[in-house]
């Protein structure tokens, strides 16, 4: 993965963190900081997994990478929204 891609899976981790958080009912505890490194980490593991099960790189829009994605930011939204509220 080259500057570009590294530069690209940001930006994706950004909405990725957005979509995660929007799918997690009720407020959130946790910044915008929070939600975008989420997002990146989320980006970052999602794309493994989708490669593992080998649906990383299909034609045209790859729908079951950005589900992966999506749910891995959202529970990673939950935890650390529940991390947080323990305090």
């Amino acid at each position: 993965m080259g500057i570009a891609g590294v530069f690209s899976a940001i930006v994706i981790g950004i909405v990725i963190g957005i979509l995660g958080r929007l799918v997690v009912p009720g407020r959130q505890h946790i910044g915008v900081v929070w939600t975008i490194l989420v997002g990146i980490v989320a980006a970052f593991v999602g794309t493994g997994i989708a490669a593992a099960f080998g649906v990383a790189d299909t034609k045209g829009i790859d729908w079951i990478e950005i589900v992966i994605q999506v749910a891995l930011a959202a529970v990673g939204v939950t935890f650390l929204d529940r991390a947080k509220s323990r305090r």
